[in-house]
Formats: structure tokens, C-alpha cells, sequence
């Protein structure tokens, strides 16, 4: 790494009609450097990306590359610059092959009226082999998010570039996903390329990167060498305030409690088998597992989203399998998607609509006829009770921060009076300070005697959030751990086979 700047954005300035995105913000990066550009959602990150990578024009300021001044009109425009640009949401065709989308840009690029499909297929197994085990002829939309995410990433690697802006890339992947990231930067860096790493995971950012940038509230804050600061630092320059314990104390009485909800012998025949656990009442169980294991599946199957083939779920003793998931919202087990804008809002409609849409007869004077006055009135409650910051409820859930997305969301789930809430990666894209307000939420609902079930990737927020876990391996579970136990080396060692120390994993 050297002092030369690769790129730099000089003195950038965004509106968006009366709110500024963006005040008057410098940046530098390096030549072969891994910067981390840190913020809360909303803090300007993501507009000053879109500004580099051509998708928005600033209002002042200039961008320079090696020195340069260039005018980055379109992504394409960025791209023939050497930006290559990973964003966080998903941005594929999910109707064609895993090796057409990876060969997308070089595809428009071309003259020739035919593709060539040979080297389509070589280009994509080039890339994937240093990046995960996903097919290159499979149809893309039959993926999982995680393998979207691999996808994204080596679509971005086959691009002739020499910056590179990962947003968020790790929150789709698993440990062992992330490590092969990581070794694929390091060889980039050594390469000379330069990458802007935006993320909110504190130790991928001090364990991997060089600098440090933090916007607050669309100004910069500081730019810090990472031997020179530490997490506690940076996250209170991006919140403005002591942030306090990112996760609540727990609920040690959760382990004398009653089972709330059973498990017995759950099978699909395909991604999981006899599966068997129980959730006690106000007790926050994680489930963990590289994914792909099943444990998505394992959740879709008892909230009655995916067919089983054997096995039952009860609740309070009653048998209560359901065979659709409407059939699960009326017994009081709900279900949050890992994919919040797929399937866990509806982000072009106002928020009360997204907040009753579970129970549209709660806000109906008669069938078929929603009061507006009612859907306010329960979505107001509900946005007080979980903080919900927003201008008004009849703003497109579009509008809204990831977080607060995320609580969007939540209402919904809490409109129906859940008993049980089955949480996929509940704080996926959101930042440090959304972060801790949702665990706070979670173990607030969890002191009511709800039932709580968290499948999470990141293994810091399952030994700090849940009060026991279960631990999924190829659709089966190898183990459980609490206590002493409930630390990532003995969840890392039930996942990757290796059995608990003690000898009590399966």
C-alpha cells in the first residue's frame, strides 16, 4: 500500500429536495489499501457509493481518479474507469444462469450477435472457484440469498477494475463463505487494487482493514488509521452518544419455564430430518449452522411455509402442524423472512398498510373494507411501542431506514398477537445502533412469555442475544449448547462436525 490515492472524492455535497444527504464530504482512498466506510443507516454512506459509481450526480464537488478529474456519468461510466460496485441488495436476473449474470457486462460489451458460451461458462467457473461451491449453469432465481451474494461478488471480480466497493458483502455468508472473502481481498490488495468496505461488523473491519472513514448524519466525522482507534471509539463517533450493551441481559428463568412449543421428529425428506426441540415460554433460542444446512428450511416447515413429510409441531401440548402458514398465524407462530424486502415488507406501500396486512379483519369495519382510522390507530401503537422512527405512516416503507424497515416488519408480526416468533436473520443491513434496539425488542417480547426462535449467521449475536442454541448440520441437529458452552468455538466445532468438546454433540 502506498500514500497515492487511487480515488478522491473532494468537498461532495447531495440533496434530496429539503434533506442533505451529503455535506460537503471528502474522501481518500488509497492505492492498494481496504478502507471501511462506517456510519448509521442514513449517515450517507450508500449516496456517496451511488456518486462514485455514476448512479447519482452530486450537487458540488468533484470526484478524481489517480488524480484525475473524472465525470462518472452511469455505471458504465464507472466501470470502464475500473469501479467495480458489490451492493448489499441483490441485483441479478433470476431467470437466467448463474454464468450469464456473471458474464453480463463483458455480454454488453461484445459485438458479435451470438454468445459465446464457452467462454461464458470458463469466465464463471474462473471466478467461482475462489469463491464458493454454486453451480454455474443453475438458474439463478433457485438460489439461496447467500449464493445471490457469491454470485454478485464474482460478477464484480470478472470486471477489469482497480476499485472495488463492497457493500455489505458478509451479510449473506457464513463464517467459512466470509473467510474465502477475505483471502480473495488480501490477494487484491496485494494485487494493487483498492476496495471501500462498508460495513457494520466491527471485527471484519478492524481484522481486515487498513482505514477507517465515518459519516454521521451526511457529514464526515473522521478518517483513522485502524491501529490508531478501536470499535468503541468508532461506534460512538457514528452514533453521536454512548451506544450502552449491544445485548440485554438475559433471562436466566427462561431455563426453569414451561415448553411453549415442541418439535418432534420434523422431517422433509429433502433439506431436514427428524428435527427435534423445544422453546420454553420467554426464552430466545438460537438456531445456528453454516447455511445450507437447513435451518431455514427447518423454520419454514414448522411455520407451514414448506411441507413436511413427517413429524408434528405442538403448542402448549396441542398438536398444531400447520399445513399453510395462515393456519400458523392462527395458532400464534409467525414468521420473519431473512429477505425483509422479498418477503418481509411490502416496500411501496404505506406503512400502516404493511402493519395490518396479516390481519387486514383487525382494521376492517366489515369484510372487504379497511378503516383507515383503525389501520392508523394500530400501526401508531405498535410503531410507539418498537420506537419506530419515521414521518408519517403513510410513507412507503421504501422510505425508511433498514431498521426501521425491520421494526415495519415486526409490527406486522406483533398485529396478530403472536405466541411464537420465528426471526431469519432479524438485523441483517441494519447498523449498530438499530442493532441494539432490536435485541432490546426481542428480549422486551421475550419478558412478555413469547417465545423467541433467532437463526442468525453472525455468531457474536447468537451467544449474546439467545439463552440457548441449537445447532443445524446437513438438515440434522448435532448438538445444543448453554451455559458455558454457548461460545462461537463450540457452535463452529457442532457446525463443521467436530462434535462438542464434551463429548454431548450428536
Amino acid at each position: 500500500m502506498t500514500h497515492a490515492l487511487a480515488l478522491e472524492a473532494r468537498n461532495i455535497s447531495k440533496a434530496f429536495g429539503p434533506v442533505n444527504a451529503l455535506s460537503d464530504v471528502s474522501f481518500g482512498l488509497r492505492k492498494g489499501e481496504v478502507h471501511a466506510l462506517v456510519g448509521e443507516n442514513g449517515a450517507g454512506k450508500s449516496t456517496l457509493m451511488n456518486i462514485i459509481d455514476g448512479i447519482l450526480k452530486p450537487d458540488a464537488g468533484e470526484i478524481l481518479i489517480d488524480g484525475e478529474k473524472a465525470d462518472i456519468a452511469s455505471p458504465e461510466t464507472a466501470q470502464r474507469l475500473g469501479i467495480g460496485f458489490v451492493h448489499q441488495e441483490i441485483a441479478l436476473c433470476p431467470d437466467i444462469s448463474v454464468a450469464e449474470n456473471i458474464s453480463m457486462a463483458a455480454t454488453n460489451r461484445r459485438r458479435a450477435f451470438l454468445m459465446n458460451y464457452a467462454e461464458t461458462w470458463a469466465r464463471a467457473e474462473t471466478a467461482l472457484a475462489n469463491l464458493g461451491d454454486v453451480d454455474p449453469y443453475a438458474r439463478t432465481g433457485d438460489l439461496s440469498i447467500s449464493e445471490q451474494q457469491i454470485v454478485e461478488i464474482a460478477k464484480a471480480l470478472t470486471l477489469d477494475c482497480s476499485i472495488l466497493i463492497l457493500d455489505e458483502p458478509t451479510a449473506a455468508l457464513t463464517e467459512r463463505e466470509a473467510v474465502k472473502l477475505f483471502d480473495i481481498m488480501a490477494r487484491l490488495k496485494q494485487r494493487g487494487i483498492s476496495i471501500i468496505y462498508i460495513s457494520h461488523r466491527m471485527a471484519e473491519i478492524f481484522a481486515h482493514c487498513d482505514r477507517i472513514t465515518v459519516l454521521r448524519d451526511g457529514r464526515h466525522v473522521c478518517t483513522k488509521d485502524v491501529a490508531e482507534t478501536d470499535p468503541e471509539d468508532i461506534v460512538r463517533r457514528m452514533v453521536g452518544r454512548h451506544l450502552g450493551d449491544l445485548y440485554p441481559p438475559k433471562n436466566a428463568a427462561s431455563a426453569m419455564a414451561d415448553d411453549l412449543l415442541a418439535v418432534k421428529n420434523l422431517s422433509d425428506g429433502e433439506r431436514f430430518f427428524d428435527v427435534s426441540f423445544a422453546l420454553r415460554k420467554g426464552e430466545i433460542l438460537g438456531i445456528a449452522g453454516l447455511i445450507g444446512a437447513g435451518r431455514t428450511e427447518i423454520a419454514l416447515g414448522l411455520c407451514g411455509l414448506r411441507s413436511v413429510v413427517s413429524g408434528e409441531v405442538s403448542l402448549d401440548g396441542e398438536n398444531i402442524t400447520p399445513q399453510s402458514y395462515s393456519q400458523s398465524i392462527a395458532t400464534g407462530v409467525v414468521y420473519l423472512s431473512e429477505d425483509r424486502k422479498g418477503a418481509g415488507v411490502f416496500v411501496d406501500l404505506p406503512i400502516a398498510a404493511n402493519v395490518s396486512a396479516l390481519a387486514i379483519e383487525q382494521v376492517s369495519r366489515k369484510p372487504g373494507f379497511v378503516s383507515r382510522s383503525r389501520e392508523q390507530a394500530q400501526a401508531a401503537r405498535l410503531g410507539a411501542a418498537l420506537k419506530l422512527k419515521c414521518g408519517s405512516l403513510d410513507d412507503a416503507v421504501a422510505t425508511l431506514s433498514g431498521g426501521n424497515q425491520q421494526k415495519v416488519a415486526l409490527a406486522k408480526l406483533l398485529s396478530v398477537g403472536p405466541k411464537v416468533i420465528v426471526l431469519d436473520e432479524p438485523t441483517r443491513g441494519v447498523d449498530v445502533g438499530a442493532k441494539a434496539e432490536i435485541h432490546r425488542i426481542l428480549r422486551d417480547l421475550a419478558t412478555r412469555g413469547i417465545g423467541i426462535i433467532v437463526i442468525s449467521s453472525e455468531l457474536p449475536e447468537l451467544v449474546g442475544l439467545c439463552d440457548r442454541a441449537i445447532v443445524i448440520r446437513e438438515g440434522r441437529i448435532a448438538g445444543e449448547v448453554t451455559g458455558d458452552d454457548m461460545n462461537e468455538e463450540e457452535i463452529i466445532r457442532l457446525a463443521s462436525g467436530m462434535g462438542q468438546r464434551n463429548g454431548r454433540g450428536a
